[in-house]
């Protein structure tokens, strides 16, 4: 893997947010709305619940960490997509550009545009509403870790899925966090849901981090085993989705998908 053409693809989205400075609208726009949303929420809470207890930590926090999630996939899959929307992957792959470069390309594009949108949400979290966001310290970033590499394989698998089918499955890649969080028990403890429900959850990072700090909030011990258990699942479900999109790139170069790439879905 070479450095040169890591930097290409990264320079190719920072030339894009240059040449049209409107791109940086919706990565600050619609997290700064859910902060500010959420925000009013826990303060109305809190004044009504009368039992004592502080909402803002744990919806507030979990409203910003899944945000945080949530804007690391799409980090991944608008990078991916922006060469969809231009018709330029037969210009990227007849070049001598491997498949873990670009991936490498997009990961980093991520973390760039993720967070900006991630300074917002800390600054209106903490200057507006008081949440305390790095009193947790160290486990703080080693959950936060967990929940960036989850957002890298659900970007990663994403981007095959659009390049499996073509750029009018892009529209299955809009609704997919929303789709998880349900079972990434994001506001609430796993113990409520379904059974068939907490299965499903136990193969997702997320739900292993919300039950940590979760657990942190509520003074207890450090849940080491929940971080071990969900770093494993992460790391897991990175080289599946890694392994996913090499396959898929194989096939669509065998079968000269690339090639025949529209605005149509392609069976």
């Amino acid at each position: 893997m070479k450095l040169r053409p890591i930097v290409g693809i990264v320079l190719r989205q920072i030339y894009l947010l240059r040449g049209s400075p409107v791109r940086l609208f919706p990565m600050v726009t619609w997290v700064a709305i859910d902060i500010v949303l959420w925000g009013f929420i826990t303060r109305y809470l809190n004044t009504v619940s009368g039992s004592g207890m502080d909402f803002v930590p744990s919806l507030l926090g979990g409203v910003l960490l899944w945000d945080f999630c949530t804007r690391i996939m799409q980090g991944v899959t608008t990078a991916f997509l922006e060469d969809v929307w231009s018709r330029n992957f037969l210009n990227l792959f007849s070049s001598p550009l491997s498949i873990s470069e670009y991936i490498t390309g997009l990961v980093i594009t991520s973390v760039a545009t993720s967070s900006i949108g991630l300074v917002v949400m800390v600054l209106l979290a903490t200057g507006v509403f008081h949440l305390e966001f790095f009193s947790l310290g160290l486990p703080l970033i080693a959950f936060l870790t967990v929940l960036f590499v989850f957002g890298i394989s659900l970007g990663i698998f994403g981007s095959a899925i659009v390049l499996r089918f073509g750029p009018a499955s892009e529209w299955l890649l809009w609704p997919l966090p929303a789709l998880l969080s349900p079972f990434a028990a994001v506001f609430y403890p796993l113990g409520v849901l379904p059974q068939w429900m907490q299965w499903v959850s136990r193969a997702l990072p997320p739900s292993y981090v919300f039950e940590g700090m979760r657990t942190l909030l509520a003074d207890r011990p450090f849940p080491g085993t929940l971080l071990l258990q969900g770093s494993l699942v992460a790391a897991a479900e990175l080289l599946l989705a890694a392994y996913f999109y090499a396959r898929v790139y194989r096939h669509a170069v065998r079968t000269g998908l690339l090639a025949r790439y529209s605005a149509e879905s392609v069976a």
